[in-house]
C-alpha cells in the first residue's frame, strides 16, 4: 500500500485551487490535502505549520511568483509539483533542475505521473531536493555557475554547466563529455539540451555536437572549419553553424 502524502496547495485563483483539489481528491487518493494559501505570506504559514511532504505551487502569482516564495525557505524538506500555464523561463529552470511539473489546464495522466515521481523519490529516500536546486539556480546570476540535473539509469546526477566540455548526440542518447574527462550517458536526445542550454553559453556547432563556448579555445578555418577545445578535442563545424557561431565570439 501507498504511503499517505501531505499536501498543501498555493495559488492565486480559487477556481484553480478548487479544480486541482477536486482531481488529487478523485485520482490521487492517497495525497491528503491539508492546507490551501492564496499568496506567498499565507503559504509560508501553511508550510511552517503542516510539514508537507509536497507543495502544489502555481508559478505566476501577482505579488511574487513560485522562485519567490522558494528563496524565503531556507531549508526546503519537501518536493514540489509546479503548475504553469506559459512562461517559457519557467519551463527552462524547472527542466534544469529536473523539477516536476503540469501545465494548465490540468491534465488528470500529468498529475497522476507527477504525484507518484514524488512518491519514488520520497519512498527511495532520495536525498536530491528538485525545489532547492531549482531556488538556487534562479539565485545565481552567472548562467555557468548553475546546476543541471542529469537523469541515470539508477537516479541523477547533478552537475554546474561550467562542468561540461561538450556533449554528442548518440540516437536519441546525449554523452556529456565533462571537463574532467568523465563522461555520463543521458536518456534524452541532443536537441533537448541545445533547448534546455541556450542561454548558458551551450551552442550547436553540428547535429552531433554541442559545445561550451567557454571551454573554446581556437578555431580552425575551412568550409565549417572546426573548433578545438581547451583539452585539445576537435570538433567539427557545419558549414550551416559557422556563422552563427562566429558571430558569438
Amino acid at each position: 500500500m501507498s504511503s499517505e502524502l501531505k499536501a498543501i496547495l498555493v495559488d492565486d485563483e480559487k477556481d484553480s485551487r478548487d479544480s486541482l483539489r477536486h482531481y488529487i481528491t478523485e485520482y490521487c487518493q492517497d495525497v491528503r490535502i491539508l492546507g490551501e494559501a492564496e499568496n506567498i505570506k499565507i503559504a509560508l504559514e501553511q508550510i511552517a505549520r503542516h510539514q508537507p511532504d509536497v507543495v502544489f505551487l502555481d508559478v505566476e502569482m501577482p505579488f511574487g511568483n513560485a522562485f519567490d516564495l522558494l528563496d524565503q525557505i531556507d531549508d526546503i524538506q519537501f518536493e514540489v509539483i509546479f503548475v504553469t500555464a506559459f512562461s517559457d523561463y519557467a519551463v527552462q529552470a524547472l527542466n534544469m533542475s529536473a523539477s516536476y511539473y503540469i501545465m494548465k489546464p490540468v491534465d488528470i495522466d500529468e498529475l497522476v505521473a507527477a504525484v507518484e515521481k514524488v512518491r519514488v523519490n520520497r519512498d527511495q529516500q532520495t536525498e536530491l531536493k528538485h525545489a532547492r536546486i531549482l531556488a538556487d539556480n534562479v539565485k545565481t546570476e552567472n548562467k555557468q555557475m548553475e546546476k543541471v540535473v542529469l537523469p541515470l539509469i539508477d537516479g541523477f546526477e547533478v552537475i554546474r554547466v561550467n562542468e561540461i566540455a561538450y556533449c554528442k548526440a548518440e540516437d536519441n542518447f546525449t554523452e556529456f563529455h565533462l571537463k574532467s574527462g568523465g563522461t555520463k550517458m543521458i536518456c534524452r536526445p541532443l536537441k533537448f539540451y541545445e533547448e534546455l542550454l541556450s542561454s548558458h553559453d551551450i551552442f550547436r556547432i553540428h547535429k552531433s555536437y554541442l559545445v561550451n563556448l567557454q571551454f573554446v579555445a581556437r578555431y580552425r578555418k575551412g568550409k565549417g572549419g572546426s573548433v578545438v577545445l581547451e583539452n585539445g578535442v576537435e570538433l567539427d563545424v557545419a558549414a550551416s553553424r559557422k556563422k552563427d557561431l562566429l558571430d558569438r565570439f
